[in-house]
């Protein structure tokens, strides 16, 4: 009954009923939605396969061989149109209209930024040797674990991240002293 259903609704719409349309588009919208978005698509770009998916559908509806396999055609095609979303989106390089055009800092920007590193290599050396022993490790060996940061600076694992977040503090403080931070 499903098989002559849709053989019957795509017949039908692409003589032109709006209603066979409408009735194709409410039985699968769901499906069409699920699988866009079963691929991580943003929502716009889901909308955008959405769309695509129905307008190719309309442009092959006297072309589908096998109409009781209508669910599977818009899978099928909801996949592809996603895979090539996701292609392209990984050859788009987003570009920052903010950014000046030339890539080398300005002398200004050295400048500043020598200054800065000054004052922050500055307030770095007044904190205490176990605040920058951890902040060291913790900058320098992200991918150390917890356990032996605490235990290389000589501390219990559960207390390097209050004694952390304390020395960041002091540090912090110090700069804006400084005017480091703003």
């Amino acid at each position: 009954m499903q098989d002559q259903q849709n053989a019957e609704l795509l017949a039908r719409a692409h003589l032109g009923d709006q209603h066979a349309w409408q009735e194709i588009v409410d039985r699968h919208i769901r499906l069409v939605w699920a699988v866009a978005r079963s691929h991580r698509l943003s929502p716009d770009d889901a909308a955008d396969v959405n769309q695509t998916v129905w307008l190719i559908l309309a442009e092959n509806l006297t072309t589908i061989r096998r109409p009781e396999r209508l669910s599977s055609w818009l899978t099928t095609t909801t996949r592809r149109e996603s895979l090539a979303v996701l292609r392209l989106r990984g050859r788009e390089e987003p570009v920052d209209l903010w950014d000046s055009a030339d890539e080398e800092p300005s002398p200004e920007d050295l400048a500043v930024a020598g200054e800065t590193d000054s004052l922050l290599w500055h307030a770095y050396g007044t904190l205490t040797d176990r605040c920058r022993q951890i902040l060291h490790l913790v900058a320098f060996s992200p991918d150390m674990p917890f356990t032996q940061v605490a235990e290389a600076v000589g501390i219990p694992a559960n207390s390097l991240g209050p004694t952390r977040g304390r020395c960041l503090d002091v540090l912090r403080r110090r700069l804006a002293r400084m005017e480091v931070v703003r």
